[in-house]
């Protein structure tokens, strides 16, 4: 387990069973995560998404009621990935952590809530997953501008891929963020 500068987030290696048929590991045991996490995670809805090549997605967050923590991975192919910390009484307030996450390193990355998060799919057919603390509310949702200036995340390509609504972002000198 790898912690960070920004307190909250961190990288999970997870056993893994190799041999010459393939490999085995647990991604996900309530106990061991309880005691990795430091307090009682229930998740409560699983997600997958599937990218092309340079396609990013965020940054998303969803406010309270609804905030979540995410535990992500990569099943198939690569990404960049991205947490934003947005709680205001945070020491690193504003500040982003990025990891790159792949069906090689078979990392996981723990996001809790009050961070934005966003990915970039360096690979054709990226399978994405990732397990929530809470429910998709899509009233609760918001997006910060994946090319913010303020924040300048290197996502390491030139022309992302982009939805319509991740181009309409708030940006973040603009942001009140719900995270007090």
């Amino acid at each position: 387990m790898q912690t960070f500068e920004i307190e909250g987030l961190l990288l999970i290696k997870p056993s893994i069973f190799e041999d010459d048929r393939g490999f085995f590991y647990e991604s996900y045991n309530e106990t061991k995560y309880n005691e990795i996490l430091g307090s009682e995670m229930q998740f409560v809805q699983d997600n997958i998404s599937i990218s092309k090549k340079n396609v990013l997605r965020g940054l998303h967050f969803q406010k309270p009621p609804f905030a979540q923590g995410k535990l992500v991975t990569v099943l198939r192919g690569s990404v960049i990935d991205v947490a934003v910390d947005l709680r205001e009484k945070s020491e690193t307030y504003g500040q982003y952590q990025l990891v790159e996450l792949s069906e090689n390193n078979k990392l996981q990355f723990w996001i809790p809530a009050g961070f934005a998060h966003g990915f970039c799919s360096l690979e054709d057919d990226t399978i994405f997953a990732y397990k929530c603390s809470n429910y998709y509310s899509p009233q609760h949702e918001e997006t910060i501008m994946w090319n913010d200036p303020d924040l300048a995340i290197d996502w390491k390509i030139i022309n992302p891929i982009v939805s319509d609504k991740d181009k309409i972002g708030k940006y973040f000198n603009t942001f009140d963020s719900p995270f007090k």
